[in-house]
């Protein structure tokens, strides 16, 4: 209640979200409290007059969350990726006109995320809003999830009517990150951000590290650029930025695996100075440049721009596999002397 209170008198927040029901992939976890927190939901929008929201993963608490008034639901990641329990939801929730958000899948499904939105519409929901959180990484990196905005870019093309919301604090996974992404959410023209708060987030029972207090919060939107959705642009040059946006969306995706690989390849060159091999395998080499350019040709890249490319590569991995050569090296020689 006291975050509630907070919040509401920051004046910038307009929907408040709680998780009464939180899938864990591990039994054990605090997976929520359920039921009996409906009525502390009721409590918040009797006191301060916001309205609240809470996720839903089975009809039963689809049922339950109608007998106590709640009018705004959320469908999880994990369920979104189940067609069969979107189904269901869809189905428990018909008749009723009900605000659903649509988080995106864990994986980067585009078709499964639409699919889902479709569900809830042939059900007869129209007040529907899609919630962009990133997707589970199979690289790690500096966040918490991978953003693909190219994805949620192509969720605005696809759905023009429907509100985006960026859910900033699962993209981060740590409140260090919250700032860059939520002007980018802001940047690529979404239509709000969700953002997880807590009066003392070191108390938290679940995503203690993602959360920020009531007055971090009011810090972080007071530093944001927004756009002024007043002034007209013309529609080619919001083609061109929506283009550009994914371009620039792909090239951290670039970066990130070429950050990863490059952490293989010191990997790689620590097990060869171990075991005497030598740092240039031009067999490997060999056929790295035939099965790559046979992959570029099939995908209508240019072979030649390839090679250059894998070419400048193989040169960075040399270079780290020979300075970990001599700083092994370098190690023995002060040994030997001492």
């Amino acid at each position: 209640m006291e975050t509630a209170r907070l919040l509401k008198a920051s004046g910038q927040v307009h929907l408040f979200r709680a998780g009464l029901w939180k899938p864990r992939t591990r039994p054990g976890s605090f997976s929520g409290v359920g039921e009996e927190g409906l009525p502390w939901l009721q409590k918040v929008t009797q006191e301060t007059g916001l309205p609240v929201c809470t996720e839903v993963a089975l009809p039963l608490h689809v049922e339950q969350c109608l007998r106590h008034g709640i009018t705004t639901f959320w469908i999880g990641a994990r369920t979104v990726s189940n067609p069969f329990s979107v189904q269901e939801l869809a189905e428990a929730l018909a008749g009723t006109h009900v605000c659903v958000m649509i988080k995106n899948p864990l994986h980067p499904d585009f078709d499964l995320w639409t699919g889902a939105i479709e569900r809830f519409q042939k059900a007869g929901l129209h007040n529907l809003v899609a919630i962009h959180r990133g997707f589970y990484p199979f690289e790690k990196s500096g966040m918490r999830n991978t953003p693909k905005w190219e994805l949620a870019i192509d969720m605005k093309s696809r759905f023009p009517e429907l509100p985006l919301i960026c859910d900033i604090s699962h993209l981060a996974g740590n409140r260090t990150n919250l700032q860059p992404v939520a002007q980018k959410a802001l940047d690529l023209e979404m239509d709000g951000l969700m953002i997880e708060c807590h009066i003392n987030p070191s108390l938290a029972l679940s995503d203690a590290r993602q959360q920020i207090t009531p007055e971090e919060l009011n810090n972080l939107l007071h530093n944001l650029t927004f756009r002024d959705d007043t002034t007209p642009a013309p529609e080619r040059h919001q083609k061109l930025e929506m283009l550009r946006n994914q371009v620039d969306s792909i090239d951290e995706q670039i970066i990130d695996l070429m950050s990863g690989r490059m952490k293989l390849i010191e990997t790689i060159g620590t097990y060869k100075k171990e075991h005497n091999i030598a740092i240039l395998q031009v067999k490997r080499w060999n056929e790295i440049i035939a099965s790559r350019t046979r992959q570029a040709r099939k995908g209508g890249l240019s072979a030649a721009f390839l090679e250059k490319v894998l070419k400048a590569i193989h040169q960075e991995s040399i270079r780290k596999q020979s300075l970990i050569y001599k700083k092994r090296q370098d190690t023995r020689d002060k040994t030997q002397e001492k």
